[in-house]
């Protein structure tokens, strides 16, 4: 999260519902903005609004050339060289409206509960709340919004995944890598003043089974030197059948959303400078990946200090609890991306930051 972009497109820009609150946020936490990242631009031209929450580290290295390979089981495939690459069979569908499923938010269309087969472990998946994303918490730029207890419907979230992408036919795990499309970029929080040009970032399809044990196609925007990692992590994640909400590329509108504390996607890049400092998150690179931010919050402090975000996810913060779609020691998103040298925020001192992921651990 640090930085990043899916606290949850509903919950306070994508991924955090903690945008509104990025610049004071980092105020009030000591050692905000310092970790394993080196010094990034002087200066970002954008705005410092996050999506995710507390700061990161100042992000890393200069950009690189985009990577030449995508991990798969079968021998490498160009990310990106063409017109679209092609990882673990039939190539998935091309970008789409909803295809199927509820909506998790505001209009949603009626949806019978779906038993969750695999990674629901045998428990019933549920449409979103009809409030979901709507209630405000506070408006935006108004400040640090405290803790909130978790509603009851979100205590064990396990929502139905909207089909924004044609899911795979197949159930097989499948991944395609290519150039930025026009219409992605357009939705996007790129702009000419980001860090990574779009020469450097790829578009990237996986698929990924969701809390009602069905198959769906996500998307994200990565740094093609990310593309390995990531891709590797989702093909783990797949073979194990672990849920994921919704998986999708974050919109620049969502960064000045009024914080909701809901939001729930899994997502990668996003356009913005470190909190409260002038250097870019590894997100604004692309290499960094948020996942299920709700099942696994940004918490730190303790008492009236307590921060928390999503707001509302306060009793995913019990990492005892071990539910589907969290992210624990020794499980198989921590193991995937431990196998790629990558950092993860469950291992920070000072605070925690399950749902992050970075190449450079900050």
């Amino acid at each position: 999260m640090r930085g990043a972009p899916g606290v949850g497109a509903r919950g306070r820009g994508p991924h955090r519902a903690g945008v509104a609150l990025a610049a004071v946020l980092c105020l009030l936490l000591p050692g905000c903005g310092t970790g394993a990242g080196s010094s990034g631009p002087a200066t970002a031209a954008v705005s410092p609004r996050s999506t995710a929450g507390p700061s990161e580290p100042v992000a890393g290295p200069p950009v690189p050339s985009p990577a030449t390979s995508v991990a798969t089981r079968e021998p490498s495939v160009p990310a990106g060289s063409g017109p679209s690459s092609t990882v673990g069979g039939a190539t998935p569908p091309s970008p789409g409206a909803p295809t199927g499923g509820a909506t998790n938010g505001p209009g949603a269309s009626p949806s019978r509960p779906v038993a969750g087969a695999g990674p629901g472990g045998g428990t019933t998946a549920t449409p979103a709340p009809d409030w979901l994303g709507t209630r405000a918490l506070a408006p935006p730029g108004g400040g640090p919004v405290a803790p909130q207890e978790t509603p009851p419907e979100l205590r064990d979230r396990r929502i139905v995944t909207v089909d924004r992408l044609p899911p795979p036919s197949d159930g097989q795990f499948h991944a395609s890598v290519e150039q930025v499309p026009d219409d992605v970029l357009a939705r996007s929080t790129w702009q000419p003043a980001c860090p990574v040009g779009v020469e450097d970032l790829r578009y990237v399809r996986v698929a990924f089974w969701g809390f009602d044990g069905r198959p769906h196609t996500g998307e994200l925007l990565l740094h093609a030197d990310a593309v390995d990692a990531v891709v590797g992590a989702f093909r783990a994640m797949h073979a194990e059948r672990f849920p994921l909400e919704e998986v999708r590329v974050v919109r620049a509108d969502e960064l000045d959303a009024a914080p909701t504390g809901d939001g729930n996607v899994t997502s990668a890049f996003v356009c913005r400078p470190v909190t409260g400092g002038s250097g870019w998150s590894q997100h604004a690179y692309g290499r960094a990946l948020d996942v299920n931010p709700f099942h696994n919050p940004y918490e730190r402090g303790t008492g009236g200090d307590r921060v928390v975000i999503p707001e509302l996810a306060t009793s995913y913060t019990d990492r005892s609890r071990d539910l589907p779609g969290m992210v624990v020691p020794g499980s198989v998103v921590e193991r995937a991306f431990a196998d790629a040298a990558w950092g993860w925020g469950g291992d920070y001192r000072s605070s925690k930051d399950w749902m992050h992921f970075s190449a450079t651990g900050g």
